[in-house]
């Protein structure tokens, strides 16, 4: 259980929203500012808000809806002379509303269901993903999406869910997987909670790259979801029993790193030492644990790559992960393993780092800003005549196959490190002739 003093700073800080001084230089790099011109959704309009607050104005239903309309993609930390840390700011505005609100009924159901009996349980989004999947594999999704079966809401949530992958990765849960030929490294691989159902073959394209570059990868089978999308929601008291269970598991394994595949998910492990600051147990143990975080294209691109890769005749543009680009400021990485793999063309989008409108849920609760944005990123993706879209987070991968089907020209959606896994898997073939 959080105690009373680790609660009480789950608000922000005088400290951090004394850094902003309103220039003003953050309002192009917000999307929601970009979209609508609005300054209360701005980052210097929302920080505004925040500091009324702070000074005693109640927290009103607007006050709420401008700060629940921002993606926290971070963008204006990028753009941000000042330093201003917004996504810190913006993460504990939405944990003081959490804290100080009662929202309505069916809302606050919702919540309780996917936040805390969902995303923390391995059963529960194993039996979760299994009911998704006999909807999919059934042919019902098909009658769904048929014009009229469905109001167009619903059909534009059900668009947005991801494609259940099966077997599920909770089997390689509990097992270490050895290094292909010298062993290297010894890391430890985050499958997440999701993850697990609908990016299954990316997490285990994942472990055969690591594998590959000689790292014998465990996969702990107590390790649980990150909390990232707690954090976001604002519901710290949940990803703080998150954080701990992680760090109990993994903190102490003697791992050369701890890797994650997404962008988003690495964000709030590097920032463990953030949430648990005020933590007299985990504090030091927390900040231990984000000094071992690396994303996978962090990691990679660190070492260097063994062959045998063979020439990949693709044409790829190369999307931002939000929280890779601004929150982890991982930007080289990626591009150097895709510069890397011998016949890939890379061809730069305009925009690239300007946030896709996945944000986590965002894309659920405020479908209409997030395909405004989704909109705008393909008219960049189209731009290119990339056939292939790389990323680097299955939350940005998921809202680019919507964005595909719904504004694109039939472009293929993949993580880098699966181009990777097929540059090597191509390498094998071509070996064994």
């Amino acid at each position: 259980m959080s105690s009373p003093s680790i609660s009480a700073f789950d608000k922000p800080q005088q400290s951090d929203l004394d850094r902003c001084v309103h220039c003003g230089l953050c309002l192009n790099a917000c999307p929601t500012y970009r979209e609508l011109r609005v300054e209360m959704d701005s980052p210097r309009g929302r920080i505004y808000q925040m500091v009324q607050v702070s000074g005693g104005a109640a927290i009103s239903p607007s006050y709420i809806e401008h700060i629940d309309l921002c993606l926290a993609c971070r963008g204006c930390e990028t753009a941000c002379p000042s330093g201003v840390e917004y996504g810190r700011l913006v993460e504990a505005a939405r944990a003081e509303i959490e804290s100080k609100i009662r929202r309505p009924w069916r809302e606050r159901i919702l919540r309780w269901m996917v936040f805390r009996k969902l995303l923390p349980f391995r059963f529960s989004l194993e039996v979760a993903g299994a009911l998704l999947y006999l909807y999919q594999a059934s042919g019902l999704k098909r009658l769904t999406g048929l014009p009229g079966f469905l109001p167009a809401r619903l059909r534009e949530l059900e668009a947005l869910a991801p494609e259940i992958e099966t077997p599920f990765f909770f089997a390689y849960y509990g097992k270490t997987l050895p290094a292909e030929g010298e062993r290297r490294h010894c890391v430890a691989f985050l499958g997440g909670c999701i993850a697990n159902l609908s990016f299954a073959r990316l997490n285990e394209a994942t472990v055969r790259v690591l594998q590959k570059n000689g790292c014998e990868v465990a996969i702990p089978a107590n390790q649980g979801c990150c909390g990232a999308l707690h954090v976001h929601a604002g519901i710290r008291d949940e990803a703080r029993k998150l954080a701990r269970q992680n760090i109990d598991v993994l903190v102490d394994g003697g791992f050369d790193a701890i890797i994650t595949n997404a962008g988003g998910c690495g964000s709030t492990l590097k920032e463990y030492g953030e949430l648990l600051e005020h933590d007299a147990e985990y504090a030091e143990k927390a900040r231990r644990f984000s000094a071992l975080v690396k994303d996978v294209n962090e990691f990679l691109a660190s070492i260097e790559l063994n062959p045998p890769m063979r020439v990949l005749p693709l044409t790829v543009t190369y999307q931002d992960s939000c929280h890779l680009a601004h929150g982890q400021k991982i930007r080289s990485a990626p591009r150097k393993l895709l510069a890397s793999i011998p016949g890939l063309e890379l061809r730069e989008m305009q925009l690239s780092d300007l946030c896709c409108g996945s944000a986590g849920i965002y894309n659920v609760v405020h479908t209409g800003m997030a395909m405004a944005l989704l909109k705008k990123k393909m008219d960049s993706v189209n731009a290119t005549g990339a056939p292939v879209i790389a990323a680097s987070n299955p939350g940005c991968m998921l809202q680019l196959r919507a964005g595909v089907k719904k504004f694109g020209q039939g472009q293929r959606v993949a993580h880098v490190v699966e181009i990777l896994d097929e540059a090597y898997r191509l390498g094998e073939t071509k070996e064994h002739r």
